[in-house]
């Protein structure tokens, strides 16, 4: 179930799990995430949509005064691949309505297993979109801060920007295989100096 997936990534952040809180009006849980930087603390209230979309799609209530996102989608599943352009639409669609542009990550999560069936070649959304994209893993928490920074960075104005401290992560539930992250990852540099084919879907199915 990919909106557990989702939770999982959130809930890798240990005080994002332990400081939790529900909203009942929209029905959502809010995880705290703290991260220690060379500019002071920076906190991200992550609030979790997991299972909104089997109903559609999310309400306006989750992008009220959201000032960043992250659109996350499973290497192992072409269908939540698929579901990208239609998720960073209505996010646009919306923030186009109540402020301004707002940083947006896209992320590719559960690196960690073999049989991946979106490969790093064909992740080219963010390209076409001029959006950050990294490849996670939340079991493995692999590339977990990678996202956060790169929004902090953003948020703050500061390029410069630093984590000083570890990130506050449970310990690992399975091992990555660096040496093939470190291959998907030279497959996406390729990638990125090729022309953009005309639709993702044609790579993907």
């Amino acid at each position: 179930d990919w909106s557990k997936r989702k939770t999982t990534f959130v809930k890798r952040h240990l005080t994002g799990e332990f400081e939790k809180k529900y909203e009942p009006t929209i029905g959502v849980e809010v995880h705290p995430l703290d991260f220690t930087t060379n500019c002071g603390k920076i906190r991200f209230y992550c609030w979790d949509t997991a299972g909104q979309e089997k109903f559609g799609g999310l309400r306006d209530g989750y992008y009220i005064h959201g000032q960043c996102a992250i659109i996350m989608f499973d290497v192992t599943s072409r269908l939540t691949y698929k579901n990208v352009p239609t998720w960073h639409r209505d996010l646009c669609r919306f923030i186009s309505r109540v402020c301004e542009n707002i940083p947006i990550v896209l992320c590719g999560n559960k690196v960690d297993v073999k049989n991946r069936q979106v490969k790093a070649k064909q992740v080219t959304f963010h390209r076409k979109k001029n959006l950050q994209y990294y490849e996670i893993s939340a079991k493995s928490n692999y590339n977990f801060e990678k996202p956060f920074l790169y929004l902090a960075r953003k948020l703050a104005g500061d390029p410069n920007l630093h984590f000083v401290e570890a990130v506050a992560l449970k310990p690992p539930e399975v091992p990555i295989d660096l040496a093939m992250q470190q291959q998907h990852e030279a497959e996406l540099a390729a990638a990125a100096a090729q022309p953009l084919p005309d639709d993702d879907d044609d790579l993907i199915e």
